[in-house]
């Protein structure tokens, strides 16, 4: 049986989409998700050089949703299924903790390769697909919360960044951002449901709030994508970092090589633009 593809496959799946060719720190090649190639091509065509015609990502990272949430509450996730057209089971990384999964996850690197190795948040000294879109002449935005993993390890980076101290303030702006329509990447990490589980356990009424939350997210971007972005051809992307489990102290937390925190499952929805506007 084929091992499980982790969260090192997202960044060579972004560059391949936005038609990047890069060189990362690394002795080995991190394949990017082929299903998720496959069906941009069958949806938006390729352009010379067999390039993908897609001119926009946009990611959304909400935080600790794991594959078993998405099994046993369907009733939460249907209107998210309702927008996606793919969805790929992969394999945290080890430890399951914010820092290291985001690090890999914009990198491709594994936690021993770029150096963040356990909760911590050191500005990430490796290359990323950052730094490589700028120099390929892309925008990239990062819309996130003050003092979270992704606003500090991805510090020193020629992009914008948009830092707010709520998450909702967050997501306003990733909307406004979208109407701006002037990002090739854009960004966008909500902590709003991990903060929940550490406080009420995985499946407690406030944690479930705040997932139902992060699914009304990602149908708003759909909605405002579709709106604004009618010239661009576009994958977003639901991309959790790990998932969680229920425990003492705290009530609920991630971190163990378990299926509950390593086991989860990314979404992706595409839109085809209309490239004669």
């Amino acid at each position: 049986m084929n091992k499980k593809m982790n969260l090192t496959a997202v960044r060579p799946t972004i560059e391949a989409l936005l038609g990047l060719k890069t060189t990362r720190e690394t002795d080995y090649t991190v394949k990017p998700v082929e299903k998720v190639l496959t069906m941009a091509k069958l949806k938006f065509g390729e352009r010379e050089q067999r390039v993908i015609d897609c001119d926009r990502v946009f990611m959304y990272n909400p935080d600790a949703i794991g594959e078993w949430m998405v099994e046993k509450h369907p009733e939460i996730f249907d209107p998210l299924m309702k927008k996606v057209d793919l969805s790929e089971n992969l394999s945290s990384m080890f430890p399951p903790v914010t820092p290291v999964c985001f690090a890999s996850m914009y990198s491709g690197l594994e936690p021993e390769q770029h150096g963040i190795m356990k909760y911590e948040k050191p500005v990430l000294k490796v290359n990323t697909v950052f730094e490589d879109l700028a120099a390929a002449g892309k925008k990239v935005a990062i819309v996130c919360t003050a003092g979270d993993s992704i606003a500090e390890i991805f510090k020193e980076r020629p992009i914008d960044y948009f830092i707010y101290d709520d998450h909702n303030l967050c997501n306003l702006k990733a909307l406004e951002l979208i109407e701006q329509d002037n990002h090739d990447l854009i960004v966008l990490y909500n902590g709003n449901y991990d903060w929940a589980i550490h406080r009420f356990r995985p499946e407690g009424r406030r944690s479930l709030k705040e997932l139902r939350a992060n699914i009304e997210t990602y149908c708003k971007l759909c909605d405002a994508i579709q709106k604004h972005w009618k010239a661009h051809n576009t994958v977003l992307f639901f991309s959790p970092d790990h998932g969680c489990h229920n425990s003492i102290l705290p009530p609920g937390n991630h971190g163990k090589n378990i299926p509950k925190d390593m086991n989860i499952r990314h979404f992706y929805s595409f839109f085809a633009g209309k490239k004669d506007l």
